[in-house]
């Protein structure tokens, strides 16, 4: 069942890049048009996966470190997207098999809040940090809590591992409660 969601977080995350980077627009001008996007793929991403979240931060925030699978994470050099996800150790935001996902990006909240594949529920708050809160109209199961940062906006997402079996809680609710317990372990 893991396999399904791995999939499910790949294509999303692929189709989210595609998607997301076809946000910026040109400007003519003499000398031709002119990107206003940045490319987010020269940007250095902090690594949710090679160890930046420590064990303690994740044993913390609930989630098991030894449960740790990685989504997207080029062996080195500027990358677009670096996620990974963990199992929680226990059903404090909720009961049922799920898994939570750390997607640090390049992109933007602006960017994010255009990305035609999703439904922006709503603007939020992350503590401090101005955020929103989406879903993939493909997959209305898991819930995405977006913030800002300066390389870009982290994204913290909450998914169902099938969709069979028990499902209490509110996706939404949970990677909320997971992004405001996240965020400070994560660069602004």
């Amino acid at each position: 069942m893991r396999s399904v969601v791995v999939m499910r977080a790949v294509v999303c995350g692929v189709v989210g890049a595609g998607v997301l980077a076809g946000c910026g627009g040109t400007e003519e001008g003499s000398a031709g048009p002119v990107t206003t996007a940045r490319d987010p793929d020269s940007v250095e991403l902090f690594n949710p996966c090679r160890g930046a979240l420590s064990d303690e931060v994740l044993m913390s925030v609930g989630l098991d470190p030894a449960t740790k699978g990685v989504l997207t994470d080029p062996p080195g050099g500027p990358s677009a997207w670096r996620v990974c996800d963990w199992m929680p150790i226990d059903d404090r935001y909720g009961s049922g098999s799920r898994s939570v996902s750390v997607f640090s990006t390049s992109f933007t909240l602006d960017q994010a809040r255009q990305k035609e594949s999703a439904t922006v529920i709503g603007e939020t708050m992350v503590n401090s940090r101005a955020g929103l809160i989406s879903k993939e109209k493909s997959d209305r199961e898991s819930c995405y809590v977006s913030f800002e940062a300066e390389q870009g906006m982290f994204e913290i997402n909450v998914a169902w591992l099938s969709t069979e079996g028990l499902h209490i809680g509110d996706t939404c609710e949970m990677a909320s409660k997971y992004a405001a317990a996240l965020e400070p372990h994560l660069p602004k």
